[in-house]
């Protein structure tokens, strides 16, 4: 399609003379490109000026009809690569005129949109700034002041930023570069000689974008976003960069690498240090406190260039202003850093892109999102009018009503007033959206409080999280809310000292007030927290980032299930592992904090009624599933490299006790079992090759130290391993052969009772799957062949005695050990799944499997069951309010509330009365069960 066929719009002249003098230029041209020609050098005296110097070149093109479709700056810098220094400035000059018109005329017609018209002329730049890198280094090389190395280009390597790192440049920008060099690439001896050279030659191809010759330039061309621009050359190595970032760097440094982008020289060197840079930039989590650096930035730009009052669009500042075009780069790029440590798909570095990938994770509004992108892209196309005008570096709109006309005219608008009004609108609109990010309204004032409670708020001051200005600062805009709150709350007395005992547990609290203040919807967790749930409270002191997986987006949302978890974990562990910070222990941690955050969520739906304590326990059981099905392979993987990939078919976890009944609880530990088969190999193959039996059991080891070992993010899971064959005693990995020997010949009833809820939930290695189904099938075989043995109930009740005897119950609330209790009842729905050869893993379904067996009557599993389930409500619910052994009384009223939700009680002196009678009930049906001789009657 011609040229013509695809003008949508067209400028006006302003100067008719100057229009109808670019026309007798050009001379011939086709049919619908006059309007066009003339609008354009009849508003900007620098097109003009182009069309006289480029008029052949400009003719020809125009005359082609495939023009549109070809590469502009590749056809425009065809050969320069064999340029010498000398000749490659005033190529790259004549490149520019023709880039700049080109791009002018299919800007003003729209026949190029936004992105086309700002990447061309960042390809443009990209395009003279590799070239003239290249020849400088080549010079040095040739002049023999850069020492040998097999690097490109010395190993010199150029980041764009800003506009030109997001392929944004404007229509007369400069453009900001980072230069560095890999010091990698040379001896320790040529270090010295080598940045001299490369120094020189960056300078050298900086004069040679920049200079302004009888020619004109190139791109101006600015290198002062190095780090500490200063003192610091212009050409810095890898090495040194890193060090300033890791001990130095700054928010708005980070907001800048949002963009940054190898762009010339040895694109690898580049593309090597933005991954190692990745953690400054991308903070593990979310990073609220950005938005006050970039509000405090916003300001001090305003201040300095006197940029506040009233919105008039004469002498408007488009970049800076109220309402402009950093304004949407500020809110995108903030929102960015802030939640893009934990979401890679935002780490993207166009505005216009960011924004829709903002919208679509759930951080802006969509019609925000499209809003603020309409208003971007025509502030671009005003700034770009302004500064074709003259090819001036500004940003401004005219201050005079010709220059305004002559911008509206530009845009195709013969009325300047309606262009005016228009912009004003958009202006405000703009400043709308987005101050009320950086600037939240105001807080409310602060509630009257008791002399108790002002004398405990006295002392926060003292606090680890409150000791920097900058905490007491952030803290100091949330308080009244959070005090206000907390005082409304049922039992406002014990909310604020639960508050008190969170604070005091902070190590820190900038990140975490900033994202209170943030979002405010936080405050309101936090106060229901802490006036019903002190262990819950307890938990989000010591693991406080846990609260950015509430502003994720799916907090709220359907349990995923298990797949989906494992799913998840598998993605974020692969993005650890992979990244150059990452390694094993990077991946451990993302473990940890993954299984914080949807434990926290568990606890958070449970305390809120959302689940109740049956769906918390399989929730928490599939947290845990996830993690050691996730993580074993990853141990592995690390083990293998020692001592190679594990020998024969592999190895299977198994998770007993309640994790292989999934009823876990939010203080549960995991009881697990490691089981492999060796296939007949005799050693692993690896650089230290160790037997199956010594592979396994150092790789379990490795296993339960990656699942318990504390780390700066706290820890997984406590393990316990006593349910492996012969107990603490026996192997902590067993082959699958010695297992069934085992089973079949040596097991004690306790252990066959633990078979019954056994359940593979990893696996390693060739076979593991096979392996896991193998497991399987013998488990079965195992309860079919023992549950028929005599010995089963008379073993069971001296076990029972034991353990009576062992330990009496914790307190008068203590609903798991004992007579009658959980652990009772459970043994007994065991022994059930035993004799009855059922594999059925959970306590319910086993309690329904004894009247099938004949072995209970109907009415006392049901009983039982209704128990059970009483029992587990309190003893789940207990484990969210406290890690110490429930006492009802000392739980305060939110967690008394609490309580009595969960166990549809009245009161707690209801909830002792139901308690005690189903303890004695469930107890004497225990008790029956036990001494029967005959099966129970169905």
């Amino acid at each position: 399609m011609t040229f013509a066929a695809r003008i949508t719009r067209l400028p006006i002249p302003a100067d008719m003379a100057r229009a109808e003098a670019a026309l007798h230029t050009l001379g011939p041209i086709p049919d619908g490109l006059e309007k066009l020609i003339m609008g354009a050098a009849g508003c900007s005296p620098y097109l003009s000026g182009l069309m006289q110097i480029e008029a052949g070149w400009l003719s020809a093109r125009l005359a082609d009809p495939d023009a549109l479709d070809r590469d502009l700056v590749a056809d425009e810098t065809a050969g320069f690569q064999s340029l010498t220094a000398a000749e490659l400035g005033p190529a790259l000059r004549r490149a520019k005129r023709r880039v700049a018109l080109w791009t002018a005329l299919a800007d003003l017609a729209g026949v190029w949109p936004l992105e086309k018209v700002t990447g061309a002329l960042t390809d443009l730049a990209g395009r003279a700034t590799d070239l003239a890198l290249r020849v400088h280094v080549a010079d040095e090389v040739a002049r023999g002041k850069l020492p040998p190395t097999d690097s490109d280009a010395g190993g010199i390597t150029a980041l764009a930023m800003g506009k030109m790192g997001a392929g944004e440049l404007n229509y007369s920008s400069d453009i900001d570069l980072i230069v560095l060099y890999d010091d990698a690439a040379y001896a320790r001896d040529d270090q010295f000689e080598a940045r001299a050279a490369l120094i020189r030659a960056t300078r050298r191809a900086a004069a040679t974008l920049s200079d302004n010759t009888d020619q004109g330039y190139v791109f101006r061309t600015d290198l002062r976003l190095r780090p500490d621009a200063a003192v610091t050359p212009v050409c810095i190595s890898v090495a040194t960069a890193l060090s300033y970032y890791e001990a130095e760097g700054r928010t708005w440094e980070r907001g800048a690498y949002i963009k940054a982008r190898p762009c010339a020289g040895n694109i690898a060197v580049g593309e090597r240090f933005l991954r190692e840079l990745g953690p400054f930039v991308w903070r593990r989590h979310l990073d609220f406190a950005t938005i006050q650096d970039t509000d405090d930035m916003r300001r001090r730009i305003r201040d300095h260039k006197g940029l506040h009052g009233r919105i008039d669009v004469p002498g408007h500042n488009m970049k800076l202003g109220q309402g402009g075009i950093r304004e949407i780069e500020f809110f995108t790029q903030t929102r960015q850093l802030i939640a893009g440590g934990r979401d890679p798909d935002l780490r993207v570095r166009g505005t216009v892109e960011g924004l829709a990938r903002l919208a679509e994770k759930g951080w802006i509004p969509q019609d925000v999102a499209d809003e603020l992108t309409a208003h971007y892209r025509e502030h671009r196309d005003i700034e770009h009018r302004i500064q074709m005008v003259n090819d001036a570096q500004t940003h401004l709109v005219p201050a005079s009503a010709e220059g305004i006309a002559n911008i509206s005219l530009m845009m195709g608008e013969p009325d300047s007033n309606v262009w005016s009004r228009r912009l004003a609108e958009r202006l405000v609109r703009v400043e709308a959206l987005t101050a009320s990010f950086f600037t939240p309204a105001e807080r409310g004032e602060m509630p009257q409080l008791s002399a108790h409670a002002r004398a405990m708020i006295e002392g926060w001051r003292g606090y680890p999280a409150l000791r920097s200005q900058r905490a007491r600062q952030v803290f100091a805009r949330i308080e009244p809310d959070l005090l206000t709150r907390l005082s409304a709350s049922d039992h406002a007395e014990e909310a604020l000292a639960r508050f008190d005992a969170f604070l005091a547990g902070l190590p820190a609290g900038v990140q975490l007030f900033s994202l209170f203040d943030a979002n405010p919807q936080l405050i309101d967790l936090i106060c229901d927290i802490c006036a019903t749930a002190p262990g819950l409270a307890t938990y989000l002191a010591r693991h406080p980032e846990v609260l950015d997986g509430v502003l994720a987006g799916s907090f709220f949302s359907n349990w995923p299930g298990v797949a989906e978890l494992r799913e998840q974990l598998d993605r974020l562990l692969a993005q650890v592992l992979s990244a150059p910070d990452g390694g094993y222990e990077g991946a451990l941690d993302q473990a940890r904090r993954w299984a914080h955050e949807w434990q926290f969520r568990t606890g958070v739906h449970h305390l809120r009624a959302l689940i109740g304590a049956e769906e918390a326990g399989g929730q928490y059981a599939d947290i845990a599933d996830a993690a050691v099905a996730a993580l074993f392979p990853v141990v592995t993987a690390e083990f293998s490299r020692r001592h190679g990939p594990p020998p024969g078919r592999g190895a299977v976890v198994l998770g007993m006790g309640s994790l292989g009944a999934r009823q876990l609880s939010a203080a549960s530990d995991l009881d697990l079992i490691v089981i492999y088969d060796a296939d007949g190999q005799d050693s692993s193959d690896g650089p230290k090759a160790l037997a199956p039996r010594a592979y396994y059991a150092r790789l379990t080891q490795a296993m339960i130290t990656a699942l318990s070992a504390p780390s700066s993010v706290g820890r997984l899971y406590e393990v316990d391993m006593r349910l492996r064959p012969s107990g603490r005693q026996g192997p902590v990995a067993t082959s699958v052969q010695s297992f069934r020997d085992y089973q079949m010949t040596e097991a004690w009833t306790w252990e066959h009772l633990a078979l019954t809820r056994a359940r593979v939930i990893g696996q390693c290695g060739n076979n593991g799957a096979a392996l896991g189904d193998e497991v399987e099938t013998l488990r079965v075989e195992v309860l079919e062949a023992r549950g028929k043995d005599p010995r089963v109930m008379p073993d069971l009740a001296e076990m029972r005695a034991r353990i009576f005897a062992a330990k009496a119950p914790d307190g008068a609330w203590e609903v798991k050990v004992g007579r009658g209790r959980l652990q009772d009842i459970e043994l007994l729905a065991q022994s059930f799944a035993l004799r009855a050869g059922s594999s059925t893993r959970a306590a319910s379904a086993q309690l329904r499997a004894g009247p099938r067996a004949g072995l209970i009557g109907r009415a006392e599993a049901e009983t039982l069951a209704s128990a059970r389930r009483f029992l587990w409500s309190l003893q789940c619910s207990g484990r969210l309010l406290t890690d110490r052994p429930l006492d009802a009384e000392s739980i305060g009223k939110g967690g008394q509330a609490f309580l009595l939700r969960e166990t549809n009680t009245d009161s707690l002196d209801d909830l002792s009365r139901r308690l005690e009678e189903t303890l004695a009930t469930a107890g004497r049906i225990i008790d029956s069960a036990m001494v029967a001789d005959q099966p129970a009657a169905v």
